[in-house]
């Protein structure tokens, strides 16, 4: 046998010494693995900053900016919905007041999706797994519950204040 065989057999038999072990990542792949990290909820939060400045640049009180909400057209029924571009509107402009006269509930939920993403951008960065936006069936029942709620005291003479 030649010395190359030899080799070749000395590894495949259960004395062969293991390969050395890798070094660690060096700086850069840690930098790549936490800008890969960071990618989905920069560019999630990005996505919505820039509807955000849209609906703040292209004013919704102007007709003929936005459609008009189905249900409120065809029945004259505010949905939850209804106000919640102007409430934006009023939001990316400082004006809180203006933008929980429009749409209270969507003011809610601005702050609720600034604090997801937060928690999402201190967990990407730390490198923890991402947070999950999964909640029970019950909870689910009960945000239906308050925006159909909200649907019908805004309708109502009592709630006018909550119409936009």
């Amino acid at each position: 046998m030649s010395g190359e065989n030899q080799l070749v057999d000395a590894s495949r038999t259960s004395d062969a010494v293991p390969p050395p072990a890798s070094a660690p990542p060096a700086a850069p792949a840690a930098a790549s693995s936490r800008a890969r990290r960071l990618a989905t909820p920069a560019l999630t939060l990005a996505a919505a900053a820039a509807a955000l400045a849209y609906v703040g640049t292209v004013d919704p009180n102007e007709p003929g900016h936005y459609p008009v909400c189905p249900l409120f057209r065809l029945t004259g029924i505010l949905c939850p919905g209804c106000g919640g571009l102007r409430s934006a509107h009023a939001f990316a402009h400082g004006d809180l007041a203006a933008a929980f006269g429009a749409n209270a509930m969507a003011v809610v939920g601005y702050f609720v999706f600034a604090g997801f993403m937060i928690l999402w951008l201190v967990r990407a960065g730390r490198g923890g797994p991402s947070p999950r936006f999964a909640l029970r069936p019950l909870y689910w029942w009960g945000i239906g519950a308050v925006a159909l709620v909200f649907s019908v005291v805004r309708n109502l003479p009592l709630g006018s204040a909550l119409a936009p």
